[in-house]
């Protein structure tokens, strides 16, 4: 299959960024007196956006009790709150690209195909991300979450991404490491690559409807 543009996930697909995620709620957890968890724990913890990340990580009972105090300035958004002024410091402590990332995106561009990454995260903050870790590479569309638009694994996002880009669903790849990523790749008439390297394992991916699995970023050049 030829494509003629792709669009990456972000984390656990271009970036290694888990430890600094773990780190991040992890030093929240510690504030509040809750039980932290092993980075690799975080696999499962990311993916939805940040709202999800937080409710997965404090326990259960806990996430209860800051649901029903909505607007008192000690409900979920607060803890919401607190995670994302640690990583705005932390994020650029350990993450950076994987190995290969740097050489399949010279040899996209060589190829003159047309490259986007969307996100969970938040917009500005995705964009800020790509700038700082991901500054040789010139992305077609960067888009993060944004008030009103669904997130992934819905096709809005993904779709305005093709209508920018001026390729069809159909000849475009969605490439990320999660079941939500392969999801979003189906919900949107794309091709969805798979990523081993990542923060989720195969199983989900092949479950999810991924048309290809690869487990190193030059084999996606393969694919081309």
């Amino acid at each position: 299959m030829k494509f003629k543009s792709v669009i990456f996930d972000l984390d656990g697909t271009l970036l290694d960024s888990l430890p600094d995620i773990a780190e991040s709620m992890n030093r929240v957890l510690e504030e509040l007196g809750y039980p932290t968890h092993p980075v690799d724990s975080y696999r499962y913890y990311v993916g939805e956006g940040i709202r999800e990340l937080v409710k997965q990580a404090i326990p259960k009972e806990k996430f209860e009790h800051y649901s029903a105090r909505v607007g008192d300035g000690d409900g979920f958004d607060l803890l919401v709150k607190k995670y994302r002024a640690i990583y705005d410091v932390q994020w650029r402590k350990q993450s950076v690209p994987y190995r290969g990332i740097p050489e399949m995106l010279n040899a996209l561009m060589e190829r003159n195909i047309k490259i986007g990454i969307l996100s969970n995260k938040l917009d500005d903050f995705t964009r800020q991300m790509v700038v700082e870790l991901l500054p040789s590479w010139k992305f077609d569309v960067v888009l993060g979450s944004r008030p009103g638009i669904p997130l992934k694994p819905a096709p809005d996002s993904p779709l305005e991404i093709a209508k920018r880009m001026g390729t069809h669903p159909g000849e475009m790849a969605f490439i990320g490491d999660s079941g939500i990523d392969m999801q979003t790749a189906v919900n949107s008439k794309m091709n969805g690559i798979g990523v081993l390297w990542g923060f989720r394992e195969k199983e989900e991916l092949i479950k999810s409807g991924a048309t290809y699995l690869i487990d190193h970023p030059m084999q996606l050049i393969e694919l081309l």
